[in-house]
């Protein structure tokens, strides 16, 4: 900042004036130094903020991964149990089978016993 600057702020009221007097004194007590920092800062906030939509990318990418696997656990698990259910049907059957035939054997032999206690 020029002298001008310095001994004559602008008159806009005393905010402006207040916001005059504490650039002066940053600019006096910093000097050079102010802008080099505004500058890392500067550095600093696009490193931050790239960081950020890295991360932000990497969340979205484990998130998709993630609900793919979700719906092929989810798929492969009604596969399994609806081979489950069929090979519990078929089971079901097969004994269902084995009771009529040990019971229409028994009746059977029920039936050859009596006839051949009838005729003895």
């Amino acid at each position: 900042m020029s002298k001008k600057e310095i001994t004559n702020p602008p008159e806009n009221g005393q905010a402006h004036d207040a916001s005059s007097k504490i650039e002066v004194i940053k600019e006096l007590l910093f000097g050079e130094n102010i802008q080099e920092y505004k500058s890392e800062f500067d550095k600093i906030k696009e490193d931050i903020l790239k960081k950020k939509n890295e991360l932000n990318n990497l969340i979205e990418e484990a998130r998709g991964e993630l609900t793919q696997n979700i719906d092929n656990l989810s798929t492969d698990l009604n596969i399994r149990i609806t081979e489950l259910e069929n090979k519990i049907t078929d089971r079901t059957d097969d004994l269902d089978e084995a009771k009529v035939d040990r019971k229409l054997l028994g009746k059977l032999l029920m039936d050859l016993g009596e006839k051949i206690s009838a005729k003895g």
